[in-house]
């Protein structure tokens, strides 16, 4: 204790003197055994106390008050202590009431309360007493502003003795809430200060030990001011008659507090402030390094990450389970970093298919976790974040943090900075090891799903280098018929356009078509970003065309397929030019809404398919008659290929590619994906 002690002493002048007695004195009362609580909400519950306290003088509206706090004041608890944070609140204001009633000097007083609160950290000290003064003096206006118009009011004032007139004391109620102010800000320095991540990163020393010596005094200060306060409000009982000189006096004394903590309160500031920033360069550094070097498992960038003030940082979302980093021991981690809304509900039904629902997910469970990292658009979260938070955190299927509230800036910082999160959700994969292996996997994710594991680029592009520009790539697990008529190599038409004079133009020729013998399946996509419009669109082919097979939502996933098609491409430096893949995802996406719609045909095998676009699309079904006697030899694409002139080269390519047989496949001419020239055929039999 004395070596402990030691440093925070400062031999200078008269008044570093009296500090030095004052904080081995507090020192003395100071017995830590771990108790801890959330003082940041405690303090937020205090302060909408003492808002609505002043409501009778200047008027509250909804702004003022933190909702968050209110709402959740009742799920606070203590913990490491037997005792709910009701009990003690009460037993503290109940001393605080006695004392103030009872002999001694205020400073003697003071250390009783200290001796009090002995075995809570100092931010936690400071609430509690605070919490308890609120909760009198909320009492106390609770009364004073239901009487005289509520009778239960005026027989509690009248027991009490109240003021019948407060008018007179405005001048005493005023300093009071300049004290009580000045109380909260020095409040929230210390709690910022406790909440810094010190023990675990190489500090200034001497900056550390001065902090905390402005941190010893300004708590002392802090209660101390509190049972002034309370003097103050235990005087106005059975006051005979309100005399101005003695409100003067008791103005004044209130004021005279206020100065000395805006004092505190400036020096501590700049001091936090300091300790602060460099908590924030080295906590940044410390990360940094960390998740590029490989570690003996993911526990200590995790616990750098979430768990820094809270050893539970983390919760179960489908039961609300409080969780340690210790859950994610030798897991492969999938951090979902977003603001609160976190996706559009249609795109977040996409990514819980593919995440949760996916059939390779069942292959794969247990092996890796998905965390959401909530983060707000600003540096306070704001109500409807707040909401945002606690509906969606209540409804996912993975982990979440917490409370992302209390996320240290330097972890946001470093989430903005090194993983470029901006806006747009990304999806950061961490191995086993605590390395960054995927600073996006997102898009990769909603395309191949739990096919996609373990996320990496390199998996990345491992799967892109087995993927061609195909029907099952465009549609894969979007539902389950068309998934079928995939593998079962059925001719299969996607068009799109929201057009409904053309769409009924063009579904009028394909039945003409399809009554002369060909074989075709409708799928209506619609177009990116669908409308109202699309829904009557829908509607009318019901009607008075085909059954759709595709709902509105399913529209959506297609296009948010495609999107993340793109997006992984482009991430992985691709380019349309040289990119069959991006350069026809790109053409589909580009489209622009017009009288002119596309159509998709193709099959699962061969895989090749073809795009049509506004009047080429039209004049290839004109020109039915006299192509639609090749698709038997050819295939439906081989014989719009040809009836276009869109067949390349008729030297065959040099890309390998085996075919199986299938029974009643087309023989004779295939298309390689890769450069569109015909395939020159040898017979492997096995």
């Amino acid at each position: 204790m004395n070596s402990l002690l030691a440093q925070y002493l400062r031999p200078h002048s008269i008044s570093s003197m009296q500090d030095d007695v004052l904080i081995k004195e507090l020192f003395l009362s100071h017995d830590p055994d771990g108790r801890r609580l959330d003082s940041e909400q405690v303090l937020r519950a205090m302060e909408n106390i003492m808002c609505y306290a002043t409501a009778s003088e200047v008027p509250v509206s909804d702004e003022h008050v933190d909702a968050f706090a209110m709402n959740n004041a009742s799920n606070i608890e203590v913990v490491g202590s037997q005792e709910p944070l009701g009990h003690t609140i009460c037993k503290i204001a109940r001393e605080i009431l006695c004392k103030c009633s009872g002999e001694g000097d205020l400073h003697t007083r003071t250390m009783i309360v200290f001796d009090l609160v002995g075995n809570y950290r100092w931010d936690a000290k400071v609430v509690l007493v605070l919490a308890a003064f609120a909760t009198s003096y909320g009492e106390f206006w609770l009364i004073m502003q239901l009487y005289p118009r509520n009778l239960l009011a005026v027989s509690v004032a009248m027991l009490k003795q109240l003021p019948c007139n407060v008018s007179m004391l405005k001048p005493r109620f005023k300093a009071l809430s300049l004290l009580v102010k000045a109380m909260v800000e020095v409040t929230k320095c210390i709690i910022e200060f406790e909440g810094l991540p010190i023990a675990h990163l190489m500090m200034d020393k001497e900056m550390i030990s001065t902090t905390k010596s402005h941190i010893f005094i300004a708590a002392y200060w802090v209660i101390r001011s509190s049972l002034n306060c309370s003097s103050h409000i235990n005087d106005l009982i059975a006051m005979k008659s309100e005399n101005p000189n003695s409100n003067a006096i008791a103005a004044w004394e209130l004021s005279s507090f206020v100065s000395r903590l805006s004092s505190i309160c400036s020096h501590l500031r700049r001091q936090v402030d300091a300790c602060r920033q460099q908590t924030e360069t080295k906590l940044h550094q410390k990360l940094v390094d960390l998740l590029k070097e490989s570690q003996i498992g993911n526990q200590e960038v995790l616990h750098v990450l979430f768990a820094l003030k809270n050893d539970f940082p983390l919760k179960d979302c489908s039961t609300q389970a409080k969780l340690g980093v210790s859950e994610l021991k030798d897991n492969m981690v999938i951090l979902l970093v977003s603001k609160p809304e976190l996706l559009p509900l249609e795109k977040l039904f996409l990514l819980v298919h593919q995440t949760y629902d996916h059939p390779h997910n069942k292959n794969l469970e247990g092996s890796y976790k998905i965390v959401w990292v909530p983060i707000s658009s600003s540096e306070t979260w704001t109500d409807v974040e707040e909401r945002n938070f606690e509906l969606f955190s209540c409804s996912l299927p993975w982990y979440s943090v917490r409370q992302p509230q209390l996320l240290n800036s330097a972890v946001v910082n470093l989430i903005k900075q090194e993983w470029n999160f901006k806006e747009e959700p990304i999806m950061v994969v961490l191995d086993s090891q605590g390395m960054v292996t995927n600073s996006n996997a997102l898009d990769m994710v909603l395309i191949w799903g739990a096919r996609g594991y373990p996320f990496s680029v390199t998996r990345e592009i491992e799967l892109w280098q087995e993927e061609d520009w195909t029907l099952p790539l465009m549609i894969d697990e979007i539902h389950p018929l068309l998934n079928k008529w995939v593998q079962e190599g059925r001719n299969i038409c996607l068009y799109g356009s929201e057009n409904k004079d053309w769409i009924i133009e063009f579904n009028a020729k394909m039945m003409e078509i399809r009554r002369l013998g060909l074989q075709v399946d409708m799928v209506f996509v619609g177009v990116k970003n669908p409308s109202e419009q699309v829904r009557n669109v829908l509607a009318t082919i019901n009607q008075e065309m085909h059954t759709t097979l595709l709902s509105f939502t399913e529209i959506q996933f297609f296009w948010y397929r495609l999107e993340s098609i793109r997006k992984s491409k482009l991430r992985l430096g691709k380019v349309a030019d040289t990119d069959h893949t991006l350069r026809e995802v790109s053409a589909l996406l580009n489209t622009e809404d017009s009288d002119n719609g596309w159509a998709v045909f193709g099959k699962g095998w061969p895989p090749d398919i073809v795009r049509l676009q506004g009047m080429q699309l039209m004049e290839c079904l004109n020109l039915f008659p006299d192509w639609g006697g090749n698709v038997a030899r050819r295939g439906l694409v081989g014989a719009i290929r040809n009836a276009l002139g869109l067949a390349v080269s008729s030297e065959p390519c040099s890309h390998p590619n085996v075919l199986h047989y299938a029974e009643g496949s087309p023989e004779g001419i295939v298309v390689c994906e890769k450069c569109k020239r015909l395939l020159k055929m040898f017979v492997v039999y096995e």
